[in-house]
């Protein structure tokens, strides 16, 4: 038998490298249908229940394969029915995925990354450093783990998760080819048979990864913009000195104009007292955003231990969104669900081996600051 660390994990595999595997053993294409009936609609993980596949198959799939289905190790509840899900990863780091029910849908967030490569300055997941990527089934995983906790499988099964947002832990554009397969395999509808436009990928702003994202798929595009002006955004978003807002904008009407509908994008704009919400804020994002074909989707800052940023007033997130409606922008404010679990936008945090030592940097700065402010106290 073949060593368990050699086996393919059939759990994340797209339906085209579903198809291959079965081709290289020596079955056909057929057969990948209905392995991904089983392992994202019934959530079977033991070849010997496929009872559509021959003994013989079922005995070849198990010594060349497996299904490796990601470790939960802790799961809180919310008193709004938030749901967050803590799994740990090989090599001891740990990733958090979170379910907000709403009353016409249930959205799923998706980690990418095991920390973040960016850091952008308001996230507490980029202050935990970066990691590494993760792989298919990890990212897959996260679905079919919070897809099997609400109902029994089973393909007529009521749906409680009906959009994915890839907006969890990591920059989904920096794991390219990761994020893809798993966006088909949400989509597939031997899978999980969910719409593009209910799957929504959300980027910082990887301008050459935006381009290369409308070649290969047409799900929804959210912007993680936080700033006006590129004076700011060089601030929040450091990926902005590197990629600016003009070239940020043209990559997203690129990205767009090859929708084969007239679907806008979602622009994300934390709003952090003092900082970025004020009325001359406002004017330029209005002005900047009538560039782009959107909806401006506005989110109070969740604070973290030591951000050293403060959520604005509700008089002042109203203040803001008013405006932009009157320059006749489509505007919505994110509530804050799930703060009492730490799952609110910008607090996912997980556990990280931090390769990049950015999270022991940061948290060095922060005990200077509180040095030097006692000494000044």
């Amino acid at each position: 038998m073949s060593d368990t660390s050699e086996k393919t994990n059939l759990l994340g595999l797209s339906p085209a490298k579903m198809e291959a595997f079965f081709l290289s053993i020596g079955e056909k294409k057929f057969r990948a249908q209905q392995m991904l009936k089983w392992i994202h609609q019934y959530g079977e993980s033991d070849f010997e229940k496929m009872t559509n596949m021959g003994k013989a198959l079922r005995a070849k799939l198990a010594e060349v394969s497996e299904i490796v289905l990601p470790e939960v190790v802790y799961e809180d509840f919310s008193k709004d029915g938030t749901r967050k899900w803590v799994m740990r990863m090989p090599g001891g780091s740990a990733v958090e995925t979170v379910y907000i029910p709403e009353k016409d849908r249930g959205t799923l967030c998706v980690s990418s990354q095991i920390g973040c490569a960016l850091d952008c300055s308001f996230c507490s997941t980029g202050k935990q450093g970066f990691n590494r990527d993760l792989t298919v089934a990890e990212i897959i995983g996260q679905l079919y783990v919070a897809a099997m906790s609400f109902h029994e499988p089973g393909e007529r099964r009521e749906r409680r998760i009906t959009n994915v947002v890839m907006m969890g832990m990591g920059e989904p554009l920096l794991n390219f080819d990761n994020v893809v397969d798993a966006m088909n395999l949400m989509m597939d509808d031997n899978a999980y048979g969910l719409s593009k436009r209910r799957v929504t990928l959300s980027t910082s702003g990887v301008v050459p990864m935006i381009d290369k994202l409308g070649d290969v798929t047409d799900v929804s595009l959210a912007i993680s913009l936080h700033a006006p002006n590129d004076e700011l955004r060089n601030t929040l978003v450091p990926l902005n000195k590197k990629y600016p807002l003009s070239e940020l904008i043209s990559a997203t009407n690129r990205y767009l104009g090859k929708l084969p509908d007239k679907r806008k994008a979602t622009i994300e704009y934390t709003l952090i007292d003092g900082v970025n919400d004020e009325m001359a804020h406002a004017e330029e994002l209005a002005e900047l955003m009538k560039l782009v074909p959107c909806k401006i989707n506005l989110i109070p800052f969740n604070p973290f231990p030591n951000s050293g940023y403060r959520r604005p007033s509700n008089n002042r997130v109203y203040r803001f969104r008013d405006y932009l409606i009157s320059q006749g922008h489509v505007v919505t404010i994110r509530s804050t669900r799930g703060d009492d679990i730490d799952a609110a936008c910008g607090q996912l945090v997980g556990k990280v081996e931090d390769r990049t030592r950015r999270s022991q940097r940061y948290i060095d700065a922060v005990q200077i600051d509180s040095e030097q402010g006692g000494r000044a106290s």
